[in-house]
């Protein structure tokens, strides 16, 4: 059976990231990302919705992480899903889903927006064409 799993996620750090060490003294760092889903409802009432997910990192992508961000700063990250399970002081089971950053990119965040200074930061690069320009239809998937 075939898998896929990849997240690419672009919001803005919720804490602090947090580094601490692997007993083999590799980094690691947690910190939250929220992202922000903006649209009309049918009565015609803008809404708003945010995310926040948990995020994980490892080697030398966490020490960078941990350095150049904090709390408020855009990010975009990419990674997987990774289900993490323990059994927690009271003996109860819990569990939690997080993205394991494999790559991420600084992002400038815009003036007047808090998160940075909207300087020269690494920049998303645009993308050449539209995904729907209209022409053809979307029947063109070659699957």
């Amino acid at each position: 059976m075939a898998s896929f799993n990849k997240v690419i996620l672009l919001g803005n750090l919720t804490r602090d990231p947090q580094l601490s060490y692997l007993p083999s003294q590799t980094p690691v760092v947690d910190f939250g990302l929220a992202t922000n889903r903006k649209w009309t409802s049918q009565d015609g009432q803008q809404r708003e919705e945010a995310c926040f997910v948990d995020c994980r990192a490892f080697g030398k992508p966490a020490e960078t992480i941990n350095k150049y961000c904090k709390k408020g700063k855009p990010l975009l990250v990419e990674g997987r899903l990774t289900f993490d399970s323990w059994t927690g002081k009271d003996g109860e089971k819990k569990s939690k889903i997080r993205v394991t950053i494999e790559t991420f990119q600084f992002v400038s965040s815009a003036p007047g927006q808090g998160g940075g200074s909207g300087g020269s930061d690494s920049q998303i690069p645009a993308n050449d064409a539209p995904m729907d320009s209209g022409q053809g239809g979307g029947d063109d998937i070659p699957f």
